[in-house]
C-alpha cells in the first residue's frame, strides 16, 4: 500500500500537516508496512506559509514590519530550503483582522509592510515569491507596498504621499530612481481568487471597501482616486491595465503587483499544487487521501481539495476525503473526482470539544482506521 496524503487545514484544529500525520497514523494500524507520504496543502489563504513552509523544509523567519494602521507589529514568512523562494501572506502584515471594528478605515491603512515583507526576503536571497493576497484591510492600491520597495509615489511637493487610499488623493507621479535593484531579478505568483478590476461598480472600493470601513461616500472618492492612480502607472509601464480580472484584489495590491514588478495573478490551489510537486507523488500512489475543515457545495468551486482529486482522477487513483464536518450537499463532491468523503466526528460534542486539536487528531486516526479496514478486506 502507497499512500499520499494532501489534505488542506481544519483551520481552528488541525494544520495540514497535523491532519496528515493523523491519518498516516490511522492508516498505518491497517496496514503496518505501508508506505505514506503527507504533503502539505493550502489554497492560498490563512496557513499556505506554514504549511508550505513546513512541509517543504522551509524555515520560518519573522521580521519587525509597519502593520495597516502604521504601528509596528512582528510579521512571519517563510523561506523555503532552495534559499530563494519565499511564501508570504499579505494578511501577516495588512490584514483585516490585524484592524479593531472601531478602527477600520481605508483612508488611512497601508501595504507597507507587505513592502517590507518582500524587501527582507530579497535581502536573504529569496527572488522567487509566492504571496497570497486575501484578507486585506487596505484599498491603497498597494501604493503602500511600493513605496517600501523604493518607489516614488510622490504628491505636488515631490515627497512621498501619506499611508492608506488617502495617499492616492495626493498622488501627482510615481518615480522609479530609487527601486531596489534586486527587484528585477524577481518574480511573483501571487495567489488570487477574485476577477474583480481594480475600479468600478464591482472594483475593490463597491464590492470590499465596505467590510473595511468605507461609507458610501468614501467608496466614490476612493474609486475615482484609484481611476486616477492607474492612468499614471501606464507612465512607468503601458501595460498597466485597471480592467484586468483580479486587479482589485486585496484593495489594488493585485494591480500594483502586475504593474510594477513581473507577477502573474493565479489560482491559489494551482500555485500550491505546482510549487508542492504532488504530481510526482501521486502518480506512483495506490490511493490519494485529501480534504479540509468542511466539505461541502463550495468545495467543488475550486478548493483545495477538488485541485487535489483532479491530478489522483489523472492517473486514475482513487481518492477518499476526510473532513471535520460535511454537509447535505457535498455530494457534489463526488461529481468531481472524491470518490468518498467521511466526517470525523465520531459523537454529539460541544464546538469547542470538536474543535480542540487533540480530540481532531484522534477522531481522524480513529475514523481513518475503520475507512482502511473496509479497504483491506479481501
Amino acid at each position: 500500500m502507497k499512500a499520499v496524503i494532501a489534505i488542506d487545514s481544519l483551520k481552528g484544529s488541525l494544520s495540514s500537516l497535523q491532519a496528515g500525520d493523523a491519518i498516516r497514523t490511522g492508516i498505518l494500524r491497517v496496514y503496518k508496512d505501508a508506505v505514506v507520504q503527507v504533503r502539505p496543502l493550502a489554497d492560498g489563504g490563512e496557513g499556505t506559509v506554514e504549511a508550505l513552509t513546513i512541509g517543504m523544509g522551509g524555515e520560518l523567519q519573522t521580521v519587525s514590519v509597519t502593520g495597516p494602521l502604521g504601528k509596528k507589529l512582528d510579521a512571519q514568512y517563510g523561506i523555503l530550503a532552495d534559499g530563494v523562494t519565499a511564501i508570504l501572506e499579505m494578511s501577516a502584515a495588512a490584514g483585516i483582522t490585524l484592524v479593531e471594528d472601531a478602527e477600520r478605515n481605508p483612508l488611512h491603512t497601508t501595504t507597507y509592510g507587505v513592502g517590507e515583507m518582500i524587501r527582507d526576503a530579497i535581502g536573504k536571497g529569496c527572488r522567487h515569491f509566492i504571496v497570497g493576497i486575501g484578507g486585506s484591510a487596505t484599498n491603497d492600491g498597494g501604493i503602500g507596498m511600493l513605496q517600501a520597495l523604493g518607489y516614488g509615489l510622490l504628491n505636488e511637493a515631490g515627497e512621498q504621499v501619506s499611508f492608506g487610499a488617502k495617499g492616492l488623493e495626493e498622488l501627482s507621479r510615481i518615480t522609479t530612481d530609487g527601486v531596489l535593484t534586486e527587484l528585477k531579478d524577481c518574480s511573483f505568483r501571487i495567489a488570487c481568487d477574485v476577477t474583480n478590476p481594480l475600479c468600478g461598480e464591482n472594483g475593490a472600493s463597491a464590492i470590499y471597501g465596505p467590510q473595511k470601513g468605507a461609507t458610501p461616500s468614501m467608496i466614490l472618492q476612493m474609486d475615482k482616486w484609484l481611476k486616477a492612480y492607474a492612468k499614471l502607472a501606464q507612465e512607468i509601464n503601458p501595460a498597466a491595465d485597471r480592467e484586468f480580472p483580479g486587479t482589485g484584489a486585496a484593495g489594488g495590491l493585485g494591480f500594483a503587483f502586475l504593474s510594477f514588478t513581473n507577477a502573474v495573478l493565479e489560482s491559489g490551489i494551482k500555485i500550491v499544487l505546482e510549487e508542492t510537486r504532488l504530481e510526482e507523488y501521486v502518480k506512483d500512489a495506490d490511493i490519494v487521501i485529501t480534504g479540509e475543515g468542511r466539505l461541502d457545495g463550495q468545495t467543488v468551486m475550486g478548493k483545495a481539495p477538488i485541485g487535489v482529486a483532479k491530478i489522483a482522477k489523472k492517473y486514475l487513483k482513487p481518492v477518499v476525503a476526510f473532513a471535520g464536518c460535511v454537509t447535505p450537499d457535498a455530494v457534489k463532491c463526488n461529481e468531481h473526482g472524491i470518490d468518498a468523503f467521511f466526517p470525523i466526528l465520531r459523537g454529539v460534542v460541544t464546538l469547542s470539544e470538536a474543535m480542540d486539536s487533540t480530540n481532531a487528531h484522534k477522531n481522524m486516526a480513529d475514523t481513518v482506521e475503520q475507512v482502511f479496514r473496509l479497504l483491506a478486506i479481501k
